[in-house]
């Protein structure tokens, strides 16, 4: 059977995938797209776009509390899951039919299902038993929440992962969250905040253990502030079922210097394992083609995202780089070299109420120069105010630079050019 030629095969509409696609095609080439699910990929589908429409209803949860103290009087607040739940995944509905949409106003053609290579000589790949090849082939095909054996962990299965956070029909009364990660810590937050009891297990003290250390010790804090139960230095060792169809699952507390103790935290509704991703990759039938995999299935690319294998390319998760990662700065320029700005303050919106959210934040800079190489902030609206200072970042600012900046009285992001 003789394969459909291309000039460029992509596997993966995630990300990565439809970015490469749309990119060459628009530089004239003949362009297939392999994709068995919804475009989109994680991010568009079980990642940051529904996350955050969950965190902004959480945001709504958080400044009821704050009405009365603005001289508000309002009725007691009921919240609906499921209202949330069907504009949320409404509105993913229209996503993927706009880069659908826009794949096919491209003129790339879509190949609906699971691509594998073959052994013929040229890098080929069959998809329902039709077989396509082209000269450069892209792998995009991203990455998966990861769930402990049963072999491992008795009874892990029973458990969801954050994809399974976004099929939830009801807000689950009882939650434990397993991880220490920003996927767990997003997760716990939102659900403790929307009203469920939730428990957050983490192996160490604090949670966001590769963040800056200003980041995870405040973050950990705030987690504590707002009512999630944080269990440190614990593990789960079993999960069981009871009649009553909830989960029960028994945990592993060992504290540096005190004997290990055993608890068992019962009735759960939603246990949820926020422990790590796994590379699409297994079913790739990479060996065929000499396409290296590391020890965790991560594709092993260069820095111009080549694999081992001539024409054959991969991007993003499935590479298992540029995650993210600590400051390397001392690393990079030397201890010496580096000198930290740092600050801890309350936002005037908090002012008048008996809630109370710190902001943290923190400037890296590096040389005499003081070249800013490294920016952390946590708290109200610093998602918003972040991308700026990344331009100016990325244009090589110096400390002196935002010395010399107007601050923007009152805001939060005026504190980043009055640092001391």
């Amino acid at each position: 059977m003789a394969a459909t030629a291309y000039e460029l095969l992509v596997l993966g509409a995630g990300s990565g995938g439809l970015a490469g696609a749309r990119r060459a095609a628009e530089l004239g080439a003949r362009v297939a797209l392999v994709e068995p699910h919804r475009f989109g990929g994680t991010c568009v589908n079980v990642g940051c776009v529904p996350k955050k429409v969950m965190w902004n209803a959480a945001v709504h949860a958080e400044f009821v509390h704050d009405h009365a103290d603005y001289g508000f009087e309002t009725p007691a607040v009921k919240f609906n899951w499921r209202t949330i739940k069907e504009k949320r995944d409404a509105y993913v509905r229209r996503l993927n039919q706009i880069y659908e949409d826009n794949v096919k106003k491209a003129h790339i053609d879509i190949i609906r299902g699971y691509g594998k290579f073959t052994a013929d000589p040229q890098p080929t790949v069959e998809v329902d038993g039709k077989k396509y090849t082209a000269p450069h082939i892209l792998i995009a095909t991203g990455g998966r929440p990861a769930v402990p054996p049963d072999s491992e962990i008795p009874g892990a299965s029973l458990g969801m992962t954050s994809d399974g956070f976004f099929d939830l029909e009801e807000l689950p009364r009882r939650s434990v969250i397993v991880g220490a990660g920003y996927i767990a810590v997003e997760i716990a937050g939102i659900l403790s905040t929307l009203g469920s009891k939730s428990s957050l297990l983490i192996r160490q003290d604090k949670v966001l253990r590769t963040f800056d250390s200003l980041i995870s010790s405040n973050c950990t804090q705030e987690l504590e502030n707002t009512g999630v139960d944080v269990w440190k230095h614990t593990q789960v060792k079993t999960v069981t079922k009871s009649s009553s169809g909830l989960l029960d699952v028994t945990v592993s507390s060992s504290v540096p210097g005190r004997k290990p103790t055993e608890g068992v935290i019962r009735d759960i509704d939603c246990l949820l394992w926020a422990v790590g991703r796994e590379p699409n990759t297994e079913e790739l039938c990479l060996d065929r083609v000499g396409v290296e995999v590391d020890a965790k299935g991560h594709v092993v690319v260069d820095e111009y995202q080549n694999t081992t294998r001539r024409g054959v390319y991969a991007v993003g998760d499935v590479c298992g780089r540029a995650l993210l990662t600590p400051d390397e700065a001392v690393a990079t320029h030397g201890r010496e070299n580096v000198k930290i700005y740092s600050t801890s303050f309350t936002p005037l919106y908090h002012a008048v109420t008996q809630r109370k959210v710190k902001c943290v934040m923190k400037l890296v800079c590096a040389g005499k120069e003081e070249k800013v190489v490294g920016l952390h902030m946590q708290g109200l609206g610093c998602d918003e105010m972040l991308q700026g200072f990344a331009v100016a970042i990325k244009m090589g600012a110096t400390k002196a630079d935002l010395d010399n900046t107007v601050a923007i009285h009152p805001t939060s992001a005026e504190e980043l050019v009055t640092l001391r």
